[in-house]
């Protein structure tokens, strides 16, 4: 019996279904069922919330969330080989637990969710991690269809997302994520907490969406951030010339100074420069 139910423990269910970890997919499994208990308590009071999970492999995050109370978990796997653990979780906590078999990139949660908000938690895979995050920061309409992201990280990128003006992680991730979003580091994970361990210490970040964040074009606040930080070395007045817009108009409109550097600018400036850039108040 494990820490969370009656289930088998996980490195049964993984011997069972030969359900090794592959590079290929990102995959770092935790088999601490106490661990993943306490990724399920880091998400709030589940009680009554359907929850999204991302890559659940062999279903330990799954079986914490479901065991902390989840009304509901949309388990949204590409693995083939999971499918079956996942199943066995379903037999025990019978309609709370739908699997969505197939590329989380593509996955579409409005047949699947209710009209309250759902809630995102997941170990991601670490190959689509910033993808997946961006594709949720920039879903339409705003306010999104989420109440809450509590998500697995590489400690780098966890940083990136959190990182204030004036530090050197501060970049296009951490304006999106401010721009949208309240993000915090909750805790560390250290590599030997998974199977197999990554290179790397992971870390939970929470990021609450805000209700109503700086009005802006997003396509227009991709744009100047990608000029900006892609030579973040150089003045706002040279790298945002690959814009084709002259700099210094977008500069003086936005009320930036054309020495400053993209890590100085906060949120509020790029949103102002993007403003600008759009020709418009979105």
């Amino acid at each position: 019996m494990s820490a969370v139910d009656d289930l088998p423990p996980l490195r049964d269910v993984i011997r069972r279904y030969d359900l090794r970890a592959r590079k290929s997919l990102g995959q770092n499994f935790l088999l601490d069922l106490n661990l993943t208990a306490r990724i399920a308590r880091a998400a709030g009071p589940l009680d009554g919330v359907d929850v999204v999970e991302i890559g659940p492999g062999p279903g330990g995050l799954t079986r914490a969330l479901l065991a902390q109370g989840a009304r509901r978990v949309i388990a949204v796997e590409r693995d083939q080989r999971a499918i079956g653990a996942l199943e066995e979780i379903a037999a025990r906590y019978p309609g709370r637990l739908d699997i969505v078999a197939g590329d989380a990139l593509d996955f579409a949660p409005h047949p699947h969710v209710g009209g309250a908000p759902a809630r995102i938690v997941a170990n991601l895979p670490y190959n689509i991690a910033t993808a997946l995050l961006v594709s949720w920061l920039t879903t339409e309409p705003w306010p999104p269809w989420y109440d809450r992201l509590v998500l697995m990280f590489q400690r780098e990128v966890a940083e990136r997302i959190v990182a204030l003006p004036g530090s050197k992680a501060y970049g296009r991730l951490s304006v999106l994520a401010g721009w949208r979003a309240e993000a915090r580091i909750l805790f560390d994970i250290a590599a030997s907490a998974f199977v197999p361990p990554p290179n790397v210490t992971s870390s939970l970040v929470s990021l609450v969406p805000r209700a109503d964040p700086l009005a802006c074009e997003r396509r227009a606040l991709e744009r100047v951030t990608e000029a900006a930080f892609g030579q973040r070395r150089k003045m706002l007045r040279q790298s945002l010339k690959s814009l084709g817009r002259d700099p210094l108009a977008l500069l003086a409109a936005a009320g930036i100074e054309p020495t400053a550097r993209a890590e100085q600018i906060p949120v509020a400036g790029f949103v102002a420069l993007a403003r600008a850039f759009a020709g418009s108040t979105c």
